[in-house]
């Protein structure tokens, strides 16, 4: 571009990430503001699959593919597919090699984009109230600390309850009615070697019908577990989240029937449990162009936590990045993305939900019901 367009990115997860890095060493200058006051506010969460044909596609044009995979995990790709009583029913493991989809901590990884970035791009402690267009072309960000600043483009890669997003559509998320409830095993190796064991490299997955428990290996000899199940959004009515021995029970009380190695995954965990109800927003997920905002990510198309979202959320950020870079006018560049990306996404979501209804069908069976993964 003759003249550089004043670029802003709402959100410092990893797909405003991956474009911030991507326009920087194609020579485009990006604010980047995230409201968490420090890269190290919060947990980042548990792994991430990266996957070749997405995730992978969008590190490489951050020039971080060589980084990724030395930090990545391919024999977190290892599988171990079980029934309520604990019988093995499919072990699969990744071949010598296999970087189809290697298994990374997500804290890792944003931490390696975070590195790559010219020092002072990303603005912490700065949380938006909403996104302007101003009628010109160009948008005025508010800030919650009462600032005001203005952009010829906007990203709102700020999630699945993004302010940006406000200023293209009136979509909200909306809740599937399943929901999965976090735990985790810390110093695994020492202190739990049997579960440490059982689990591998990778990850132990056990269900019937709508059920599930779901125990992935994570980086320093840390198992995050996931229950997963249907029910109401308020399904734990008469119970305080943050009560950890009530809502074990209850959640025991759920899992009646299974065996008790697996239910162990319940019962002996470290810390408090961290509800997370599935929201996903309408597929699909659709607006009319506003001059000087576009989305990427969960802002744009969130779906079911299935290992496809951050993936899409990278090849977002990598092709927004090269449109901006590749056309003088900021306009013409937004439409190009989003003319790919919103029929992509839309696909994506579309699939991501039926691969849901089939993890976690609306059904009594005790049956395991898990997909064809691996032919």
């Amino acid at each position: 571009m003759s003249t550089a367009p004043r670029i802003a990115i709402v959100g410092g997860g990893l797909g405003g990430l991956v474009c911030a890095r991507t326009l920087q060493r194609l020579g485009v200058p990006v604010t980047v503001f995230e409201r968490e006051a420090t890269p190290d506010s919060r947990s980042q969460g548990g792994n991430l699959d990266i996957r070749a044909d997405t995730g992978q596609v969008g590190l490489r044009a951050a020039g971080l593919l060589d980084e990724f995979l030395a930090l990545s995990r391919p024999e977190g790709q290892e599988m171990r597919l079980m029934d309520r009583s604990a019988t093995l029913l499919h072990h699969h493991r990744p071949e010598p090699g296999d970087t189809g989809a290697p298994e990374v901590d997500r804290g890792q990884l944003r931490a390696l984009l975070l590195d790559s970035l010219t020092p002072g791009t990303v603005r912490w402690d700065h949380s938006v109230a909403r996104a302007v267009p101003l009628g010109d072309g160009t948008v005025r960000l508010e800030f919650t600390r009462g600032t005001v600043e203005e952009f010829d483009l906007v990203v709102g890669a700020d999630g699945a309850w993004s302010q940006v997003r406000a200023a293209l559509s009136d979509a909200q998320p909306a809740y599937t009615g399943c929901t999965f409830v976090e735990a985790r095993f810390d110093d695994v190796d020492r202190r739990y070697p049997a579960l440490a064991e059982r689990v591998g490299q990778g990850t132990l997955w056990a269900k019937a019908g709508c059920l599930s428990l779901m125990a992935q290996r994570n980086a320093d000899a840390q198992i995050r577990v996931y229950v997963g199940f249907r029910g109401p959004l308020d399904w734990h009515e008469g119970i305080d989240p943050t009560d950890t021995e009530a809502l074990r029970a209850r959640l025991l009380g759920m899992f009646e029937g299974f065996d008790e190695s697996l239910r162990e995954l319940m019962r002996l965990n470290d810390g408090a449990f961290i509800v997370r109800p599935v929201f996903v927003l309408p597929v699909p997920h659709c607006w009319e162009r506003v001059p000087g905002i576009t989305l990427l990510g969960d802002a744009a198309h969130l779906m079911p936590p299935v290992g496809v979202g951050a993936n899409l959320a990278m090849l977002d950020g990598a092709e927004l990045a090269r449109a901006l870079a590749d056309r003088p006018e900021v306009d013409a560049a937004v439409a190009a993305y989003e003319d790919v990306m919103v029929p992509r996404s839309a696909e994506q979501a579309a699939a991501t939900a039926a691969l849901l209804a089939a993890l976690m069908p609306d059904t009594d069976s005790t049956e395991p019901g898990f997909p064809d993964f691996f032919g």
